[in-house]
Order: structure tokens, then sequence, then C-alpha cells
């Protein structure tokens, strides 16, 4: 495993990669908290990830998060570990990488009737808490039905940057 940091509009993201692609990324990759991620990654994969941002997977993960804040890119084309999530979580977050497009938004509800679970509005909000690959698979798309932003890992204002960045909301006066 081979991770390293990134500076981006929204602060540092530590990024994580395995052979078999992204598998984390990380807000506000303070040392503290990147220390953190980087205990919890080598407790569940049984070794210390090596800081490496040459690697293939995390060099191109950078290129196109650099292009996705530069406006330049819309999708990210990046191949994805889901091994740090399961079950419903996992059908819920595939459902949105795939479903929800740049520029748009979704309800945790709609989400929910999406992958077969009609009011299952809350147990979508826990899956995007539980979001390993934020900013990669859009958590910050999926907002309350009553038009409320709703809740973030990464922060509010985070959530607000994002979508400001994809045009869904007005830019941030401060």
């Amino acid at each position: 495993m081979v991770w390293t940091v990134v500076e981006t509009d929204i602060g540092p993201l530590m990024l994580a990669a395995t052979a078999n692609g992204l598998v984390n990324v990380v807000f506000h990759a303070t040392d503290a908290v990147r220390e953190r991620a980087l205990e919890r990654l080598a407790a569940r994969f049984g070794g210390a990830p090596v800081a490496d941002p040459d690697a293939p997977p995390l060099a191109e993960a950078i290129r196109q998060l650099r292009a996705y804040f530069a406006g330049e890119r819309q999708d990210f084309e990046l191949p994805l570990d889901w091994s740090l999530i399961s079950g419903f979580n996992r059908q819920v977050l595939r459902e949105l990488a795939s479903g929800v497009p740049y520029g748009s938004v979704v309800g945790y509800g709609d989400l929910a009737g999406r992958v077969g679970q009609p009011g299952g509005a809350q147990a979508v909000g826990a899956a995007m808490g539980a979001n390993p690959l934020p900013v990669v698979v859009p958590c910050h798309r999926v907002v309350e039905s009553d038009g409320g932003i709703g809740g973030f890992g990464g922060g509010l204002e985070t959530k607000r940057k994002l979508l400001a960045l994809e045009g869904v909301l007005p830019e941030p006066l401060f």
C-alpha cells in the first residue's frame, strides 16, 4: 500500500492505494489526521503504508484530482479498491459513483430507492458517512429532499465548495 498527501482547493487530501486501486481519501489531512488514517490502514491491511506519490495509482489520482479542481475534469477514471466498505454501504456508494453525474444532486431517499430500499434515507446517510473515497465517490452530491444541504464528513464548508465547483450552488461569499 502507498500513500501521499495532495494540496487541493478544499485543503490537504490524503490518498492511499493498494495494488487494486485507490482505497482511501481523507479530508483535512493534517499530521494528526494523517497518522490516525495510516494507523487504521496498517491495522486493516496488516502493514504500514509507504509514502510514494510517484506510484502509478497515486500519480494518476493526483493528476485527475488536480484537473477536477481546475474545472477540467468531471469524471474520475480510476481503479478503486472497495475493500474498506461492504454490504449495503458498498451498494449505495457504487450507485452514487455510477448514477449521479457531475453537476447534479440526489436526495438521500431517492438514492435509497435506487438500490431497492425505499424508506432507507437514514441508512444512505450512514453510508455517506462511511465513504472511504470522498470526492472520487461523490457523497457531496447527496442532499436532503427538502433542499437542505445535509451533512458531510468533510464539513459543510467543504461540501459547499465542492457543489459550487460543480455549479450546483453559487460560490461561497467568504
